[in-house]
């Protein structure tokens, strides 16, 4: 198993700080997934947008429901809780 240091919320400055925050007002939380890019904070940027663009796109063929049911449906057989 690897070990990556990642940085909580508590210590979190600048980019990662405001990043942490927006992450805090959409869903509440900063889940793990994005504690572990914590260390590169312009790589969770760009992580972040790219998953908004594809799961929150009004340009999407497929609605809303749909996305998450085969992001449900991939976490499922990869033995992924997210």
């Amino acid at each position: 198993m690897s070990w990556i240091r990642t940085v909580g919320p508590d210590e979190a400055t600048g980019l990662l700080a405001q990043l942490y925050e927006q992450a805090l007002r959409r869903v509440g939380k900063v889940y793990n997934i994005l504690r572990l890019q914590s260390p590169r904070p312009p790589v969770l940027q760009a992580s972040t947008a790219l998953y908004l663009e594809v799961m929150h796109s009004p340009d999407s063929p497929l609605s809303r429901a749909q996305r998450e049911m085969i992001a449900t449906a991939v976490s499922r057989a990869n033995a992924c809780h997210y």
